[in-house]
């Protein structure tokens, strides 16, 4: 079999956040619904249930004195330690994000220049050569990023990337919104590598939709729930929780098929499955629907790690970041070994959908 170049990951990193948040800290929060009325429920009933249908128990929130570029450097720097490269030696540092640097007590997005230019500034590197870039995806960001990533090595157009995710939720979700307490803040990344060999091995097959005709202000960015609200002008991320939840049951699991069949892989060969840490529910019913879709009758247990638990949302940093726990042997029950086959999936704002086979 003549060899062919594939990309390979050499190294991971990722930034937890140092402010941990637990569902308490909404105890005593006013929430508002859609139409502005003032949702009449205790602070207990209101976790509880937010709990009951998500998973989540608590999140972790930047500093007051750190923005989206600084995680990101940390888990880029982190992602390079790791592979044990030289930093001058990468060909392009793509960082996937969505609102940019959001100060503190200055919440406008500020992406001039780019967070991925900031990146290789922190990183002090030198060659200009190594090019920086943006992408801006919605939650499959990071993932979108790595395929293109994959596009580039695959070309001979480069042999290392720093792919990383990175977000900063909690500046610009609406605190009157119940929705608030999904998101939280984080960054991971990771460094691919060309690799020549005579069998497949890394990047196997990517898949990659957008259904904008329908579905593209299922997440959006509009004014605060509370009526009452002094800036009524200010933005925040909202989301159509329950048509999106419907929408990425309908097409992640079909996502994911396409993308086996692309290199031929069977799902029961799968040994990990990598997707978005949005809500816990709605991922084990992804899962779920994903072995019906491919007439598999049992999931194998441990197949898919979580830390939306006790990490929440952090958009497009959740799957960098779980995968460099995972291939750190920080989250209990999940280890990787050479030779099997990972999935890695996303969904978000677009709304957007991909999907990814690797070979370890």
């Amino acid at each position: 079999m003549d060899s062919k170049i594939y990309s390979k990951i050499i190294g991971t990193g990722s930034y937890l956040p140092t402010v941990n948040v637990d569902n308490n800290a909404f105890l005593n929060t006013k929430f508002y619904d859609e139409d502005g009325k003032l949702v009449e429920k205790s602070g207990n009933e209101i976790i509880d249930t937010f709990q009951k249908i998500t998973t989540i128990s608590e999140r972790r929130y930047v500093s007051d004195d750190q923005v989206t570029s600084d995680i990101a450097f940390l888990a880029g720097k982190d992602a390079i330690e790791n592979s044990g490269i030289d930093k001058e030696s990468l060909d392009y540092i793509i960082v996937a994000h969505n609102f940019g640097d959001v100060k503190e007590l200055n919440r406008r997005t500020d992406i001039v220049p780019s967070i991925a230019a900031r990146v290789k500034y922190f990183l002090q590197i030198h060659n200009p050569s190594t090019v920086a870039y943006d992408i801006n995806f919605g939650c499959p960001g990071w993932l979108q990023g790595v395929i293109q990533a994959d596009y580039f090595i695959k070309s001979g157009d480069a042999k290392r990337i720093l792919v990383i995710g990175a977000d900063v939720l909690s500046r610009v979700s609406d605190p009157h919104d119940r929705d608030s307490m999904l998101y939280a803040d984080g960054a991971g990344a990771i460094v691919l590598e060309a690799i020549e060999s005579d069998k497949p091995i890394g990047i196997l097959a990517h898949n990659t939709r957008t259904d904008t005709f329908y579905h593209s202000t299922m997440l959006y960015m509009g004014g605060s729930y509370n009526p009452e609200l002094e800036n009524r002008d200010e933005l925040y991320l909202k989301m159509s929780g329950r048509k999106l939840y419907q929408y990425a049951l309908e097409t992640v699991p079909s996502a994911i098929k396409a993308s086996l069949e692309k290199c031929n892989v069977n799902l029961g060969e799968i040994s990990k499955v990598f997707i978005h840490q949005a809500n816990g529910k709605m991922d084990d019913a992804i899962l779920k629907r994903l072995y019906q879709l491919c007439e598999i009758p049992e999931i194998p247990p441990h197949i898919m790690p979580m830390t939306v638990d006790w990490l929440g949302n952090s958009s497009v940093a959740t799957v960098p970041t779980l995968l460099d726990l995972v291939f750190k042997n920080k989250i209990d029950n999940h280890t990787i070994n050479k030779g099997e086959y990972l999935i890695f999936a996303s969904v978000g704002a677009g709304m957007s959908i991909n999907a990814m086979v690797y070979k370890a």
